[in-house]
């Protein structure tokens, strides 16, 4: 059940990017007034299949803070960020900068313009190299690379926050690996130099990259390869629609795993990706990419019990027969 009270208004940060779009999507449909803000920096117009769309940067206050006074949304979710684990190493300031700092920026004109209720997209990188797995939301925020430190940064701010103002309440998800698209195939990934497994792996078969890197192989793994708890992203957008229902009943700020609560190792993605497109790509075993933990897998009863989140798409060769509908959209239109 998706219903809202009434046109119920909700600005969307990052709105045309990946997961953001299948999110306003999914709150368009339920009936609520959707806004997005992004600056189409990695995000794109056409993916804005709700609302309308503000283009503006985090980093605008004034803008921003416009925006808010003219929109004047129940609550606001928050996906604008840089998101590719190998950048954060090497260009770590970049990160902060956009993740921690323009959050920050947000946060406090959420609070001049007196919205009190959040969304935040966070990230199973906040744990690290977990003690024990599956992991849960009490374990330690232990991250290893600055994209999990920049978003572990913005839980802070939202945690004290909240302890500081009783108006102000959020919800954190922490996403495990998001893959798939639109099971119409009206949105999915569509980013200039994607990283994810899935999308290259895809787009391998179609020729569009010569050959899948994948990295390493030593890992204490069965096959030596990571391994990823991948979680639908129709599936994830229901979760952030789940989450402002929670809100909106009144219940208490909380943090919630986003996962399925089992994984796959990349050699499973890889044959399934060959399997769905049938087409036997080439592959090349190299070195491991830094900043990458070893296995995460999400315990996930809380969402259930909680939000009463109920998956539908928790099934690898879905996950990926969406994800190849969708790639083969993108070339039939560039194509044309």
């Amino acid at each position: 059940m998706n219903n809202f009270p009434e046109k119920t208004r909700v600005l969307v940060t990052g709105g045309a990017g990946y997961i953001g779009s299948h999110v306003v999507l999914a709150l368009g449909q339920a009936g609520c007034d959707v806004l997005t803000y992004d600056n189409l920096s990695t995000g794109n117009r056409d993916a804005v299949l709700s609302g309308d769309l503000v283009v503006g940067d985090l980093a605008d206050r004034v803008l921003l803070s416009e925006t808010l006074a003219d929109f004047r949304p129940d609550a606001v979710m928050h996906f604008a960020a840089s998101i590719e684990v190998g950048e954060s190493v090497t260009d770590p300031l970049k990160y902060y900068r956009n993740n921690s700092v323009n959050a920050l920026n947000l946060i406090e004109a959420l609070c001049q313009a007196r919205v009190g209720k959040m969304i935040f997209s966070s990230t199973a990188a906040v744990y690290g190299n977990p003690e024990q797995l599956p992991v849960t939301e009490q374990a330690a925020l232990q991250p290893i690379n600055p994209y999990g430190a920049s978003k572990m940064i913005t839980e802070r701010f939202l945690a004290d926050l909240n302890q500081a103002r009783v108006d102000f309440r959020y919800v954190s998800l922490r996403y495990f690996n998001v893959a798939g698209a639109d099971p119409g195939a009206r949105l999915g990934q569509d980013y200039a130099n994607p990283t994810h497994l899935i999308t290259r792996a895809l787009k391998t078969a179609l020729g569009i990259y010569p050959v899948l890197q994948v990295f390493g192989t030593d890992y204490p793994t069965a096959d030596g390869t990571c391994i990823r708890d991948y979680i639908h992203v129709s599936d994830l957008a229901q979760a952030h629609l789940d989450a402002l229902r929670y809100l909106n009943a009144g219940h208490a700020s909380s943090v919630f795993n986003c996962g399925y609560g089992h994984g796959f190792t990349v050699n499973d993605v890889v044959a399934m990706a060959k399997q769905v497109s049938g087409v036997d790509f080439p592959v090349e075993q190299v070195g491991r990419r830094e900043g990458d933990p070893a296995e995460l897998i999400a315990g996930c009863d809380k969402i259930r019990q909680q939000l009463g989140w109920q998956p539908r798409f928790d099934n690898l060769e879905t996950i990926l027969s969406t994800a190849w509908e969708w790639e083969k959209k993108l070339v039939a239109q560039a194509e044309r």
